[in-house]
């Protein structure tokens, strides 16, 4: 797994992480589902930057989803971008669709 992208990630992973690696994880994390094509991710990409800024080593891993993507249906994303903050592997916050830097600033302060 390639969770050790510290930071803000800028390119959606095809090499997604298994649900055993992410359950695996210790400490906090933040998974972003999308894909580089969508113009939601897009969007959004300015305001998780700004905000990932004020946390430079929490791990930030893109899965690159779509249709029968295992990891994307484990954690039911239906909405790119879909954010999940992760403690030691396990969901505590979730943010769909973010649009201002201060959205995703309050997620990582769950």
């Amino acid at each position: 797994m390639k969770a050790s992208q510290i930071g803000f990630n800028p390119d959606y992973s095809d090499d997604a992480p298994t649900l055993e690696q992410v359950r695996q994880q210790s400490g906090d994390a933040l998974l972003e589902f999308g894909a580089s094509w969508c113009g939601y991710c897009q969007g959004a990409r300015p305001a998780v930057q700004q905000a990932l800024a004020d946390h430079p080593s929490l791990p930030h891993i893109k899965v690159a989803d779509g249709k029968g993507r295992p990891l994307g249906r484990a954690f039911a994303v239906k909405l790119w971008p879909t954010l999940i903050l992760l403690r030691d592997g396990q969901e505590v916050a979730r943010l769909v669709r973010p649009s201002a830097a201060d959205q995703v600033r309050q997620l990582l302060a769950s």
